[in-house]
């Protein structure tokens, strides 16, 4: 006798809906031979009825209501894939009082309201399950949550934005500034009309979010991040770190600390001899620091129709394995047992450890560098390299650009504030943080 087949309802069916459709009909028989039964959507449920009926014509059928679905008991999974923190949330909320194992590529909903949906999904004994919701097509979560369990986590670093990534790689490679890029990126697609979940951090903190919180077994805490875009990076600085050998990156990162875990996304210089700081154009890239394993890098496309639809469809096949088995027999969402999860501080920003990279705009006369590495020492804050411009004839300025030795970034800043008071410092001194990843 053949085992039924596991019934999904798609909740949305706009870029990556129909990746989904397409890769789940092209692949079925190759599925089917995975996961030991059938996987169907035979409920679709958008906004826009005629253009989901022109993409799965009469093999699903087509609704308005996603509660249509969420009611229907011959429905297994819900595949959310809406977005935003409104509406998917109210019906990620409703699908799990109904019974229904959850698919979603919604790093937003998880990384705000994720405490909340996995303790709904514990007590109803359901799955929730979100490999798409973090770079793409890279199976990131699996590797965290399963591949290196081994481990002690001690850091995860990562390009998981791929507009940030396009911008800066366009920056470098065309010595560009930031606006030029930021609109031809929006004219080829890259980026959104309004790009400000991109550009500023905050899709990336998202999922840096989650990838902490199953790095290292705490809450899934967004409001702690520490967050800083790419709109105040220069040609200029780009131009001096490549000279300096490093490339900058927008990275999010999360460290363990013996005082708690650092939390952050920020543009970083990375050394150009790491694979990471090789990655171009709109790709994705992460790399874990685990004590057994070392240094793993993962890399491939973080967004598009088919590369997350191939997260979401290996998390369709996911449940369908486990379909039938004990709850208790289910990894954990977020990696380690519910109650073991520790509830470690996230750090200040001020508390964070890292190098960093200065460039000051200061007047070409003698005792000006003395002052300014006066000011460091004070801080106990040493240097690695020191670049000084040579100026132009009849130029009375130049550029000094300093790179530190790891440093508490509160020190850090009480240094800048008392370099940026000196009469001899005549721009705002550019900060960026800087990574070796070693």
């Amino acid at each position: 006798m053949s085992t039924p087949t596991i019934q999904v309802g798609l909740l949305g069916i706009g870029t990556v809906g129909s990746g989904t459709w397409q890769v789940l009909q092209r692949n079925q028989e190759e599925i089917r031979r995975r996961a030991g039964r059938g996987i169907a959507i035979t409920m679709v449920a958008d906004l826009d009825v005629a253009r989901a009926r022109s993409i799965v014509g009469d093999q699903a059928q087509v609704v308005s209501d996603a509660r249509d679905i969420i009611r229907n008991p011959a429905i297994d999974i819900v595949v959310e894939l809406i977005g935003g923190y409104g509406i998917a949330r109210t019906l990620v909320m409703e699908a799990i009082a109904a019974g229904k194992h959850v698919v979603t590529a919604n790093k937003a909903l998880l990384a705000v309201h994720g405490t909340e949906i996995f303790a709904a999904a514990r007590e109803k004994g359901v799955v929730v399950a979100f490999e798409a919701a973090v770079a793409g097509g890279i199976p990131i979560i699996k590797a965290l949550r399963e591949g290196l369990t081994a481990n002690r986590i001690e850091w995860i670093a990562g390009i998981i934005n791929g507009t940030t990534n396009f911008i800066l790689s366009e920056m470098r490679s065309k010595g560009l500034d930031f606006a030029e890029v930021l609109k031809e990126a929006q004219r080829l697609g890259y980026a959104e009309a309004d790009p400000t979940f991109d550009i500023e951090g905050i899709d990336a903190a998202h999922k840096a979010t989650l990838m902490s919180a199953i790095g290292f077994g705490i809450p899934v805490q967004f409001d702690k991040a520490y967050v800083e875009g790419i709109t105040r990076l220069s040609a200029v600085d780009i131009r001096y770190a490549e000279q300096l050998g490093y490339r900058i990156k927008l990275l999010g990162i999360t460290k363990r600390r013996d005082s708690g875990i650092e939390l952050r996304v920020h543009p970083t210089l990375v050394p150009t001899k790491r694979l990471i700081a090789n990655v171009e154009g709109a790709m994705n890239a992460v790399v874990v620091q685990g004590d057994a394993v070392g240094t793993t890098l993962y890399y491939g496309k973080g967004a598009g129709s088919e590369p997350t639809a191939s997260a979401v469809v290996a998390d369709l096949v996911d449940i369908t394995r486990l379909h039938t088995a004990s709850p208790l027999h289910r990894v954990p969402y977020l990696a380690f047992q519910p109650g073991e999860m520790k509830d470690t501080p996230i750090l200040p920003i001020d508390e964070v450890v890292t190098a960093f990279y200065l460039r000051l705009r200061v007047s070409d006369e003698p005792g000006v560098l003395s002052r300014v590495t006066t000011i460091l020492a004070d801080q106990g804050i040493s240097i690695d390299a020191l670049l000084q411009r040579e100026s132009a004839d009849g130029e009375h300025q130049t550029d000094v650009i300093i790179l530190t030795h790891d440093t508490v970034e509160g020190r850090m800043r009480v240094a800048l504030a008392q370099m940026q008071a000196l009469g001899t410092v005549l721009a705002p001194i550019v900060s960026l943080r800087k990574e070796e990843l070693a």
